[in-house]
């Protein structure tokens, strides 16, 4: 142990810019955090683990901006982009944990004008595994779009589904949130933002954020966009078709969006269910804390199981273009690995639910193992899953735990 100690205290003293706790047994998690500064251009970033219901892991290093001039704080907050579609999915679990929404029931019993378009005998469930058909809006949504909830909701209702509904699963990149969401206000009277702080966000002290107040702006660290290569372009069938094909469902899903940008202060109090959720690793490691616990103190046992359930896999997801696995809510492990696969799959143990980010980040439980997990960071990678700064973290909870 005291070899232990003395090798993560010289893990810090070698990197300034690192900070935070790492107790000895996961010393590999800390290694592997500092290594994707020195060798896969880290910016700045956050990693959290909660083992057994105690926090073993909590770092972050580097800076806020490019320039390198703003130091990473242990409040820092930033985008976490379609993380916040478990956190939406929490919200109707829960609603569902107290009889109020029954998953097989259909949408429309809730939401009245959802049954618009043929759309009359979409389930609930649907909306939670990406098989309700509606990935994107055909409608081009307006500038800053993205920010008006009753517009969102409204395009979607009158939308018509892309694919039989329920027959297999499309990512539904953004309208996820929407569609989850606005069943939650319709049932709850409140909406998604509010529901989550009171019933989520709250009871976990999770720094995790669906519209984030302004009280907390001052936190925010921006994002810093990648553009792909021409190599990423051909190789990878989603990047392919938004170049090549404007009424593809690639194309709607991403760029139809009203100029969506996720630095835009216009756009932090928004609620965004699906990809606009603002918050840093320790905020997303006390959100699934309870639920790695597996406890019932956040969500029954059955809800829990839902989530660490397959619902919907595909060998080609409608949108994607390759192999997915989704549960009630969440992603699950994803091994889409090979040669020309880089950044499309999700490693963690069969039975842990989760989510990534565009660009990488990564939150997860894993109830079996009692971890929970977060990673985030500012500067993204190519693509929707795990890349190798993630992944490499992901790895290192579970070769500690060995």
């Amino acid at each position: 142990m005291d070899v232990r100690n003395a090798a993560i205290n010289a893990l810090f003293e070698d990197n300034p810019t690192l900070s935070g706790f790492a107790a000895p047994q996961f010393m590999p998690v800390a290694e592997a955090f500092v290594a994707n500064f020195r060798q896969h251009g880290e910016v700045g970033a956050c990693v959290s683990v909660i083992h057994q219901g105690q926090t073993v892991v909590d770092l972050w290093m580097g800076h806020e901006n490019p320039a390198k001039t703003i130091p990473w704080q242990a409040e820092t907050l930033l985008p976490v982009f379609s993380n916040t579609k478990v956190a939406t999915a929490l919200c109707l679990h829960k609603l569902v944990d107290e009889g109020k929404v029954e998953l097989d029931a259909p949408v429309a019993t809730y939401w009245p004008e959802f049954a618009a378009q043929g759309k009359g005998r979409i389930r609930v469930a649907s909306l939670l595994n990406h098989s309700a058909g509606l990935p994107a809006l055909r409608r081009r949504v307006p500038h800053a779009g993205f920010r008006n909830w009753d517009f969102m909701v409204e395009a979607l209702a009158a939308e018509e589904p892309f694919w039989e509904p329920g027959s297999t699963n499309g990512y539904h990149m953004l309208s996820f949130g929407w569609l989850v969401g606005e069943v939650v206000r319709r049932v709850s009277g409140l909406s998604l933002g509010e529901y989550f702080d009171t019933h989520i966000r709250q009871p976990t002290s999770a720094e995790f954020y669906i519209g984030l107040p302004r009280s907390e702006y001052h936190r925010f660290a921006p994002v810093i966009l990648q553009t792909p290569s021409f190599a990423s372009l051909l190789t990878n069938p989603f990047l392919r078709k938004i170049v090549f094909d404007k009424t593809s469902l690639p194309f709607l899903s991403l760029v139809n969006s009203g100029r969506f940008a996720p630095n835009k202060p216009i756009y932090w109090p928004a609620h965004i269910g699906g990809a606009g959720g603002i918050g840093n690793a320790r905020g997303m490691a006390a959100m699934y804390a309870p639920l790695a616990e597996n406890d019932g103190s956040l969500l029954s046992q059955d809800a829990v199981e839902r989530l660490r359930r397959p619902s919907m896999e595909s060998q080609k997801d409608l949108n994607l273009g390759l192999p997915t696995r989704f549960s009630l809510g969440a992603m699950l492990r994803m091994d889409n690995r090979g040669p020309t696969k880089q950044a499309r799959s999700l490693l963690i143990p069969d039975g842990a639910f989760g989510h990534t980010g565009i660009g990488g980040s990564i939150s997860f439980a894993d109830p079996d193992q009692r971890i929970a997990f977060g990673y985030a960071m500012t500067r993204l990678g190519i693509g929707f899953f795990a890349n190798e700064r993630g992944q490499g973290l992901v790895d290192a909870v579970y070769q500690s735990l060995n």
